[in-house]
């Protein structure tokens, strides 16, 4: 019995869309239970029988004599827990079409159409001629409209991120660090300063391109209170500190001559609590020509006791979290909206930055998202612009708003597997294929893939200190679609957690060579190399291969087949009727000629 009530589909969604300017994509979900193989349905809606209607969008009796639909193999596109989803691209002649689909029985030779109406027993072929005529039954994409499709940058899927914490990575310059900053590798808290700056990671540049990298992503360096500066002071201008504006400038022009892309960290959720237009308010109140700036819910904003005894879950304005000194912004005050805008159109008009990431993306108005992408890409049409999201995100992908998210879902697949031991085989390739058939291909392919950042606890301290479970991950992470991440100083196994009050995870970068671990480094080195060789890792489907063993993962990848032994027993195992030894946390890589 096909389960008929299991049956998904939304058409305008990653479940109906226009990979490119001519073809669509069309998935449905299913249960995972008797169905032997899925067909398409699918036609220009204006293909009519003699004498039938002109103009196919009517519905009623008078919609039957349809003649348009033709059938297209679904093939099978990832297994999920309790779902089987289905793929299939079709060009339809004129950019439009309406489309069904039809479900075959294993067991009883019965034939289903799910339509948007209803299911139908198409199994006679009398009523299968039709109901396949029956036009106001099927699902519609009305056209495919070039401006509506999503484009993401091209330079994206070949690029090597390197995620840079300023104030952590490297100190050019001394003489410019903050009043009362530590001891580089002092251990780091809320509150202190190390000294990095913008100068220090130019004297780095030749160490990441030897690397490898090609993207370079900061987080904020705008003028700001804290050391992450996600507390923003001064949008307009680089903190002095960092080496202000003439620091960055020159950083740019010195990246992108190495082939190296730039993306800035774009807060505008919120601003700090030292920013000129939150402290107009706190003095002016509701006089104050920026009042409506903000999410205000009582004036004065501040109470008239001592901050220790605020009431800090319930405080007088919005903020981000249930952070004090981290007002919320009104992007939907039209004069706020023009303000961060320009702030957009300033750092890559006048200094020619290749990337926004958009940190707490989902908390901004979606309209605000879709007028950001029109100012960059009128400016530049292939700046990438990635959105912090940590959960679904398909709403920010219609092509209107980000090219690409966060893969943090994929994120805590990897982790859960390979890391922390929440999941095991079956589990990871149900998370992993939830996280590929969650978006369309073109989005996945410019898919920020990472195994850790500032916000989590670094991946080597997840995997217990141990370095083989840690380049199990790195090996998945750098062979799956999307752009892959490195936080500064994990080439070199640069450990520390995060959470219960430490912020060790944000620890300055060890330069001397007796505290790096160079052999990790040239693991990391040459997974760049084959990533950058290798366009199979960037194909958007995964095929997973049958391995008898529950600790042990094999997939393939274009020409490429990887097996991976997750457990700290060697394993020997059969795939494909070959036999493959591995050691402990072992793998291996083959291609096929």
């Amino acid at each position: 019995m096909i389960t008929l009530s299991a049956l998904v589909h939304n058409p305008k969604s990653a479940m109906c869309y226009a990979r490119d300017n001519s073809t669509l994509h069309v998935r449905l979900r299913s249960a995972k239970d008797e169905i032997e193989k899925v067909t398409l349905w699918i036609g220009d809606p204006y293909e009519w029988a003699v004498g039938g209607l002109d103009g196919g969008n009517l519905g009623g009796s008078d919609a039957h004599g349809w003649t348009g639909g033709r059938e297209i193999p679904m093939t099978v596109e990832a297994e999920m827990q309790h779902q089987t989803c289905w793929l299939a691209e079709f060009t339809p002649p004129k950019r439009r079409a309406r489309y069904g689909f039809i479900l075959h029985s294993k067991s009883t030779g019965q034939k289903i159409l799910f339509g948007e109406r209803k299911s139908v027993d198409i199994t006679d072929a009398k009523v299968a001629e039709v109901e396949l005529s029956n036009l106001s039954n099927f699902f519609c994409f009305p056209y495919i409209n070039p401006r509506d499709v999503l484009a993401t940058p091209e330079w994206v899927q070949k690029t090597i991120w390197y995620h840079i914490f300023p104030d952590r990575f490297a100190n050019g310059r001394p003489d410019i660090s903050p009043a009362g900053t530590m001891p580089w590798g002092t251990e780091p808290t809320q509150d202190n300063f190390m000294g990095g700056d913008l100068w220090g990671v130019i004297d780095k540049l030749d160490y990441l391109q030897d690397l490898g990298i090609n993207g370079l992503y900061f987080c904020p360096v705008f003028t700001a209170n804290a050391s992450h500066r996600y507390d923003t002071v001064d949008y307009f201008n680089v903190d002095p500190s960092l080496g202000g504006n003439e620091a960055f400038s020159l950083l740019v022009k010195e990246a992108h001559q190495r082939g190296m892309k730039v993306m800035l960290d774009a807060v505008f959720n919120h601003v700090g609590d030292q920013h000129p237009l939150w402290l107009d308010v706190v003095a002016n109140g509701k006089a104050s020509p920026y009042h409506d700036w903000f999410w205000i819910r009582e004036f004065p904003v501040y109470e008239d006791k001592p901050r220790e005894q605020w009431d800090y879950q319930n405080l007088r304005y919005e903020t981000f979290g249930n952070v004090a000194s981290m007002p919320k912004l009104n992007t939907e005050n039209e004069q706020c909206r023009a303000y961060l805008l320009d702030v957009a159109r300033r750092w890559v008009e006048d200094f020619d930055i290749d990337g926004w990431r958009l940190d707490v993306g989902n908390e901004i108005d979606h309209d605000f998202w879709r007028d950001f992408r029109r100012t960059v890409k009128s400016i530049k049409p292939d700046c990438y612009i990635l959105g912090e999201i940590w959960h679904d995100a398909s709403a920010w992908l219609g092509g209107d708003q980000y090219d690409s998210v966060m893969n943090y879902p994929m994120t805590q697949a990897v982790l859960d597997f390979f890391a922390l031991d929440l999941s095991n085989k079956q589990d990871f390739i149900w998370d992993v294929n939830r996280s590929y058939c969650a978006y369309s291909h073109t989005a996945n392919q410019a898919m920020f893939n990472l195994l850790d950042s500032h916000d989590t606890s670094r991946i080597l301290s997840l995997c217990g200190e141990n370095k083989a479970r840690a380049r199990l991950a790195y090996l998945f992470m750098f062979t799956q679609v999307g752009t892959p991440c490195i936080y500064y100083g994990g080439e070199v196994a640069l450990s520390g957690g995060r959470g219960m009050g430490s912020e060790a995870n944000r620890r300055c970068m060890a330069w001397e060579e007796e505290k790096q671990d160079l052999e990790f480094r040239q693991f990391i080195q040459e997974l760049i190399v084959l990533r950058k060789s290798e366009p199979d890792f960037n194909i958007p489907t995964v095929h997973w291969l049958d391995v008898d063993s529950d600790h042990c993962i094999a997939y393939q990848r274009g020409q490429w087949q990887i097996v991976m032994n997750n457990s700290a027993v060697a394993q020997s195992v059969n795939l494909q009727s070959e036999t493959v030894q591995l050691a402990p946390y072992g793998y291996r890589m083959s291609k096929s000629q």
